[in-house]
């Protein structure tokens, strides 16, 4: 079992306070977007032994385990983060594993740098998400119903936007949603700048159901993000609740603290909320529009006191242990990896005491009991 000392990656929108908060740390001044946890290329954790990755590449099966050597190969197929959101990501969508690798070979084919701020797939894998909320965490996921986003389009009273709310009236919902957002992300800029404008100066007036956009539109002014915002379900998390993001669906995260487990991949295509390139025939190549509930996943609790978050996908499985006061010790052996996150109290796992914030590695087979008060987080994957 290996300590791990991990990254934390200072993107612009992250909170200043949140990370250092749970740490204990002192907060620098600076965003602390995401800690991450894992063989990630871009960021590995380190050991006693090297960096995970190094340590994973020289026994995979040793580390890894057999069974999920032969299902994903010879590397850690999930990155585990803490996210700490002090403003909007950008509004998103992740491929499905054909996309994904249709596209990778397809820019490899025509020799686009894999580093080029307009290459779209970075590897040839998918990117299914879950995030669990350690504090109220607000976020953007799916399409709503067209008729409720026609219905708070049209309460903002703005002529611009009414071919809009006309559009999400039309039948079948997915053509109607596919022509929104095409009009929305194809519209001319200065126009739609000012339309955004208009719309954020509304959101601001009318508070509510609208408070959320305001404050999108705050962070990116003129953006067309905004609008498409508009089409999709605003959900805010309680602690423990949790959000899957499969392929296809667009979201975004827009302000508290959580846990996000992946599949181990950048594959990452834009609606807006950025600076950042916006593909847009390949994101409409890409989205599902489907409307429908998000979907709040809340943990399911199994005899030994484990609390599973369901997932349909084999990559990453996150449950948590919630350990009271002199309660038992948890035999977690089991034979696939395993990161342990410690969020709340201080949990010994093996020989090592976690504080809030600290995680290890545990290989496959290893013997791991785990005790003492507190939140602990377990990171595997389905072999």
């Amino acid at each position: 079992m290996d300590r791990l000392a991990n990254t934390i990656r200072p993107y612009a929108w992250g909170s200043t306070t949140a990370i250092p908060q749970l740490l204990g740390t002192e907060p620098t001044g600076e965003p602390q977007a995401e800690m991450w946890m894992g063989a990630h290329p871009g960021a590995p954790s380190r050991t006693g032994r090297g960096t995970l990755a190094k340590v994973i590449d020289a026994a995979p099966e040793q580390e890894l385990g057999p069974a999920a050597v032969a299902k994903f190969g010879p590397r850690l197929p999930f990155l585990l983060k803490l996210l700490a959101a002090g403003a909007p990501l950008s509004l998103q969508v992740h491929p499905d594993l054909d996309q994904a690798r249709q596209g990778y070979e397809d820019e490899e084919r025509r020799g686009i740098p894999v580093d080029a701020p307009h290459r779209n797939y970075k590897d040839a894998n998918h990117k299914p998400e879950l995030i669990c909320a350690l504090t109220e965490f607000d976020g953007l996921c799916g399409f709503r119903d067209p008729l409720r986003s026609a219905d708070l389009l049209d309460g903002l009273g703005i002529d611009s936007l009414k071919p809009y709310v006309d559009l999400l009236h039309a039948h079948p919902e997915d053509a109607a949603l596919r022509e929104v957002l095409t009009a929305i992300l194809t519209a001319d800029r200065e126009e739609m700048a000012h339309t955004v404008t208009e719309a954020a100066a509304a959101c601001d007036r009318l508070g509510g159901a609208y408070a959320p956009y305001a404050d999108i539109a705050h962070h990116y002014p003129g953006d067309p993000g905004v609008i498409a915002a508009m089409l999709l379900n605003h959900v805010r998390l309680q602690p423990g609740e949790a959000l899957y993001l499969g392929a296809g669906v667009p979201h975004a995260y827009l302000s508290g603290l959580g846990v996000e487990i992946m599949a181990n991949s950048d594959n990452v295509l834009r609606c807006g909320l950025t600076p950042k390139h916006v593909d847009v025939p390949e994101l409409l190549r890409i989205v599902r529009f489907e409307a429908g509930d998000p979907g709040v996943l809340r943990p399911e609790a199994t005899p030994d006191g484990e609390e599973v978050y369901d997932t349909p996908i084999d990559e990453f499985r996150l449950s948590r242990y919630v350990l009271p006061a002199g309660g038992a010790t948890h035999d977690l052996s089991r034979a696939t990896p395993q990161i342990l996150l410690c969020t709340a109290g201080s949990v010994r796992a093996g020989e090592h005491e976690l504080a809030p914030g600290e995680s290890v590695f545990v290989p496959a087979g290893e013997k791991t009991e785990v005790s003492g008060t507190g939140t602990l987080f377990r990171a595997t994957v389905v072999a």
